[in-house]
């Protein structure tokens, strides 16, 4: 059973995973904290928590909520910063056989250039995930996916900055994603995640005010996959670039209707919180479902649900 992908077809090095099972960012530390609890090696990849130019305090608590069949979150991308990155996570990755991805999100076009430049033949960094959902300061706080025109702009100076493979992250709530997505596609990046979180918020009715610290956060959990999966299926065949499928995804039949969809990989997120093993619950999935339907190749399936 072949369960390789490749996630990087366009890039001289490429991203080839032996397996089509990932992490989200924001829901696995930085790897190195789950190692205690299952062979991470095993993964197709890891991506760490969102990472800055400069280390972030955060938002203020309460950062998390469960709501139905999900969780609010917002952290506010407190993070230790891309210096002590590259100074105390790099050299553990770089013993690691899985490949690890650096989430990077910024403020400025100029932060994410720098930071992705800091990142250039660093060991243990194989790839950058650029996070496109954060407010851009210069353009009064619209986020950089917010049209076709910066979402490309951000790209191309990442791609500027580094010859890492290059993955961009977009958002649900933008009414043109596709055209977004052929944008970023066409300013360098090599492969897609679809999506991010959507935005929410709740209501503590005895304080009578907001529950999170900073009122909003992004809805993640089963809530979303049905966004997600749609998003992934109207994407696809949109661009030429692979597609990582992101939200909601449980278990391992959730992971097939991501791939039948158009993804080349998925990333297990919100889960992990309840179950730090699902990971592997979902790859274990994923082998069952071939074996049965006696498929010889994960890429067999992918996009079948749109021919």
């Amino acid at each position: 059973m072949d369960l390789t992908v490749q996630l990087a077809p366009k890039h001289k090095t490429g991203l080839k995973l032996v397996n089509p099972v990932m992490t989200a960012s924001g829901t696995f530390g930085y790897g190195t904290e789950y190692a205690h609890l299952f062979d991470t090696q095993r993964l197709g990849a890891v991506v760490c928590k969102g990472t800055t130019l400069e280390p972030r305090e955060g938002n203020p608590q309460p950062r998390l909520v469960e709501t139905a069949g999900g969780m609010l979150n917002s952290i506010g991308l407190q993070n230790i910063g891309i210096e002590a990155l590259i100074r105390d996570k790099a050299p553990v990755w770089a013993k690691w056989r899985v490949p690890v991805i650096v989430n990077l999100a910024g403020a400025t076009i100029e932060e994410y250039a720098m930071a992705a430049g800091r990142l250039k033949s660093v060991p243990g960094v194989s790839a950058i995930e650029l996070n496109i959902s954060c407010p851009n300061v210069k353009a009064g706080g619209a986020e950089f996916c917010a049209d076709p025109v910066t979402a490309a702009k951000v790209t191309e100076a990442v791609r500027a900055a580094t010859e890492l493979p290059l993955i961009v992250k977009l958002a649900p709530d933008m009414s043109d994603i596709v055209n977004i997505a052929k944008a970023v596609a066409e300013a360098g990046a090599d492969a897609l995640t679809l999506i991010n979180t959507l935005k929410g918020m709740a209501i503590d009715i005895v304080r009578r005010k907001p529950t999170l610290g900073n009122v909003t956060g992004g809805l993640s959990g089963p809530a979303i996959k049905p966004v997600a999966l749609y998003m992934v299926y109207k994407v696809a065949g949109q661009v030429d670039i692979p597609i990582i499928g992101c939200g909601g995804i449980a278990t391992g039949n959730d992971a097939i209707e991501f791939i039948m969809a158009g993804a080349t990989a998925v990333q297990v997120g919100t889960v992990n919180f309840a179950n730090p093993k699902a990971p592997l619950s979902v790859l274990a999935g994923i082998e069952q479902f071939l074996r049965r339907e006696e498929i010889s190749s994960i890429s067999d399936i992918i996009g079948t649900a749109r021919r």
